[in-house]
């Protein structure tokens, strides 16, 4: 059975959702004027709603921070990301986190590749309709969490899958009832295999009666001495 995985690209103006056969945008508006009570309310509607448009989810793929961004909004937009985080780990909704350079390489096969090239390779391979660089992104998130759960929505290039590899991916549990064995066989998890019962063992009668030591017979001897 498919998994239900999310791509998420956050943004405070236009962070990208992704399912499978669909892509969304949601943002909002703010100012440079806005006191930091103002800014805190907006960066948790914004959560509120990225993770309500997201949850029920078995496995939520997020674009990691982009280190060299530079600009007054890059501190909220690190809010903004943490509080999504946190509200997903929150509701046990295990996160991976791909940074933008393996986003592009799995999407392009060039992890320097620009924000249309990424739309122009991921809108015809999955045959998907996407409004900006945000959904373009998040689905190619979106598709790498498929991939890595071997339910790939498309065919990709060999050279784009290496970028699987750089990805901080979650410690997920196997279906239910069923864990990878040593030789990559599916087997039962110990507490569901049938245990056979168990058969009594026969005790074998004593023929022989244990020879007491020294001192137990030096104590049946002033025994009987005393007696006599």
């Amino acid at each position: 059975m498919s998994r239900i995985v999310r791509g998420l690209d956050l943004s405070l103006t236009g962070a990208g959702i992704a399912g499978a056969g669909w892509a969304q945008t949601l943002g909002s508006k703010g100012k440079r004027t806005d006191t930091y009570a103002m800014r805190r309310t907006r960066l948790h509607r914004l959560a509120g709603r990225i993770v309500e448009a997201v949850a029920p989810c078995d496995l939520a793929v997020v674009e990691g921070p982009s280190y060299g961004s530079k600009g007054a909004g890059t501190w909220d937009r690190a809010g903004l990301w943490w509080l999504v985080v946190d509200r997903l780990a929150a509701l046990d909704i295990p996160v991976a986190v791909v940074t933008p350079t393996a986003r592009a390489k799995y999407a392009t096969g060039d992890g320097r590749a620009g924000k249309q090239a990424v739309v122009e390779a991921v809108g015809p391979r999955y045959g998907v309709a996407l409004r900006d660089d945000n959904q373009a992104d998040a689905y190619a998130l979106l598709a790498m969490g498929h991939d890595w759960l071997d339910e790939p929505l498309a065919p990709v290039p060999a050279k784009n899958r290496q970028a699987l590899a750089r990805v901080e991916w979650p410690l997920l549990l196997p279906p239910p009832a069923v864990q990878l064995g040593i030789g990559g066989d599916d087997r039962p998890y110990p507490e569901t295999v049938p245990t056979a019962p168990r058969k009594p063992r026969r005790r074998r009668p004593r023929t022989e009666q244990a020879a007491a030591g020294p001192g137990q017979v030096d104590a049946l001897a002033l025994v009987e001495g005393a007696a006599a």
